[in-house]
């Protein structure tokens, strides 16, 4: 019997409902379906009195999901997406996409396309399109202390964010750099569409194999966003005497000492996209984004050459 994945949105009525439906259909076509909310790739906030809260990237990994799933549908919005994905790329489950949120930028299809989109998919009539990922540790000299695995982007600032930090950060073997931000994001070509690009960093197709490291609002006309190799890897070394946080994927982290050192390099595991139609990165951007569109909107009377 095949074996197929539902990860869901339970904050979501529409989300629930549809993954019920959907879990129903796929059954009474001879597949064996496990499910799971998308609450088990959510990696936990720290505290003040427990400023590590730790899951390893390998026990994020919902029951019953494993090599033998043929795919997994995920439905909700990007969160969604995003934990999604923490969950089940170290299994190398293919997801399909299903937007139930908002801006969905991350999302392959609509709830209300779902039937013709659950064909395709029963037909094996779709390309598989191969993210890469970062893994994200914090260690106290050699200890590991916490680490995730990161789709779009980390982000470390200052708590609050109300002043001006110091970053020591050396890519691969090359001269350390000092940068004074208010932050700094190191994102994958994924996350270049997100809060990276927010701060002023450039967009980078996905297909690209690179990072990019953008200040946040940087003290310096000299300071501004780097693309470089993902080959590379990332060491950052808070140099402000003051506790610093560390986001991933704009959805948990742990505190940053002044002694801590954050360590960030491409995951082995990719986040595996089941696309129905061919990837066109472009369309998506002017769909989602309004790139490209005439800033200047042209009366239809006017016969342009």
């Amino acid at each position: 019997m095949p074996k197929a994945g539902i990860i869901y949105n339970d904050e979501k009525p529409i989300a629930t409902r549809v993954a019920a439906e959907l879990r129903d259909k796929l059954k009474s076509r001879g597949w064996e379906i496990v499910m799971e909310t998308g609450r088990g790739g959510l990696l936990g906030y720290s505290k003040p009195n427990r400023p590590v809260c730790h899951t390893r990237i390998e026990q994020l990994v919902p029951p019953h999901f494993d090599e033998n799933l043929s795919f997994a549908i995920v439905l909700g919005g990007d969160g969604t997406v995003l934990a999604a994905f923490r969950q089940l790329a170290p299994c190398g489950i293919p997801l399909l996409t299903i937007n139930t949120g908002h801006m969905g930028f991350l999302t392959e299809t609509y709830v209300n396309h779902l039937p013709q989109a659950i064909e395709k998919l029963l037909q094996h009539d779709y390309e598989i399109e191969a993210r890469s990922m970062l893994t994200v540790q914090l260690f106290r000299e050699d200890n590991l202390l916490w680490e995730a695995l990161c789709l779009n982007e980390m982000v470390v600032h200052r708590e609050p964010l109300t002043s001006m930090c110091h970053f020591e950060i050396q890519i691969g073997r090359h001269a350390a750099v000092d940068i004074a931000a208010d932050g700094v994001i190191v994102s994958t070509p994924t996350g270049s569409t997100a809060y990276s690009l927010s701060a002023g960093g450039p967009v980078v197709t996905p297909d690209v194999p690179v990072m990019q490291l953008a200040p946040i609002c940087p003290h310096s006309l000299a300071s501004r966003a780097l693309v470089f190799s993902d080959t590379e890897t990332v060491n950052i070394f808070p140099a402000t005497p003051n506790r610093m946080v560390m986001v991933v994927d704009g959805n948990a982290g742990c505190y940053v000492l002044p002694e801590d050192r954050i360590h960030i390099e491409k995951s082995p595991y990719t986040a595996r996209f089941i696309r129905l139609q061919p990837p066109e990165f472009f369309r998506i951007l002017r769909e989602k984004l309004g790139w490209g569109l005439p800033h200047i909107a042209k009366p239809t009377s006017v016969e342009l050459p």
